[in-house]
């Protein structure tokens, strides 16, 4: 065995008996910060179109491992794991199907030497692709696609597993079922939803903001939330909306660093850092309990929502 590997292990086996549970933290009333995006910063470091972002945990490892030490030099409490299309069905594309457990097991692995003891790492699943009442997949399909992602993903060391980006009821529920069922970790489940021209917010598949909540908790998951899509002003409607009807519910929210503005054919996310902290005490007092980014957000994003969320606290315990 490598011993470099080796080291590694070690490490995380003495790291792990440490930590508390995410929602154990969540319970004292203590409000985290996660990360932010990164497709943005593997874009920045050579990632190519059309390159697969996942296996650059094989093949560029320290770039990796750099762009979630970033995030928790920033302030960042917890880091997600570069997967999140580390399925069987989206590496298919690329030729990459049969190290599935490979490339999730190094993602793990790298954001659980960034994160350290005292950090938790939230591991990255996203969507399929796959439609199901198109007849690509069955539900089994997809239960066992995320089922073999996420225990490779416990294996490389995660505290949790961050379902996110999920439009449609049945394979959401099947991502947090085979995490659930299949791992030890906590699971965190996040939608993503559009403004409709009535002003309500809608997944892909139709599903409000209460809907999405109601199946992800049905299917067992311990934190729920939003990501993508929009920016943090949004989000604060979207908060409002499952509070109301989960009040017990823990809420976390990845937002986009306000709405995309193409740009020569690229889209780019304008908010500032100032502008996206800006909008954290409306969103705290609309309920949150974990805050951080999606597309087009930086370190310096994170650093500026961990600020404002210190500040907020400060106030609070002033009055």
């Amino acid at each position: 065995m490598d011993k470099d590997y080796l080291c590694d292990v070690i490490v995380l086996l003495f790291t792990i008996m440490d930590r508390r549970k995410i929602t154990d933290i969540l319970k004292t009333g203590k409000v985290l910060v996660s990360d932010g995006a990164w497709g943005t910063f593997l874009y920045q470091k050579g990632l190519k179109p059309g390159e697969c972002p996942d296996v650059w945990s094989l093949t560029h490892p320290d770039t990796v491992e750099w762009i979630a030490r970033s995030y928790i030099d920033a302030g960042a409490d917890m880091v997600e794991t570069n997967s999140f299309g580390a399925n069987r069905f989206k590496l298919q594309h690329y030729g990459l199907q049969d190290q599935v457990i490979e490339i999730n097991e190094a993602a793990a692995r790298l954001s659980r030497k960034a994160a350290g003891g005292d950090h938790h790492v939230i591991a990255s699943i996203g969507p399929t692709g796959k439609i199901l009442w198109m007849g690509d997949v069955t539900e089994e399909d997809f239960y066992n696609c995320f089922r073999e992602q996420a225990m490779a993903l416990e294996k490389g060391g995660a505290d949790a597993i961050c379902i996110e980006t999920m439009s449609d009821a049945i394979e959401a529920g099947s991502a947090i079922k085979a995490a659930k069922e299949n791992t030890g970790l906590e699971v965190i489940a996040t939608f993503t939803f559009d403004k409709t021209r009535q002003g309500e917010y809608r997944t892909m598949m139709g599903l409000s903001p209460s809907d999405a909540a109601r199946i992800a908790l049905d299917a067992g998951a311990d934190i729920i939330g939003t990501n993508c899509g929009n920016g943090m002003e949004r989000m604060i409607d979207i908060v409002k909306e499952i509070r109301q009807s989960f009040p017990g519910a823990f809420i976390l929210v990845h937002a986009n660093a306000g709405l995309p503005v193409p740009a020569n054919g690229v889209d780019t996310f304008p908010e500032s850092p100032a502008k996206m902290a800006s909008y954290i005490p409306a969103l705290l007092e609309a309920g949150v309990h974990i805050a951080g980014g999606c597309c087009g957000t930086t370190p310096e994003h994170i650093k500026a929502i961990k600020k404002a969320l210190e500040a907020y606290t400060v106030r609070v315990q002033n009055v």
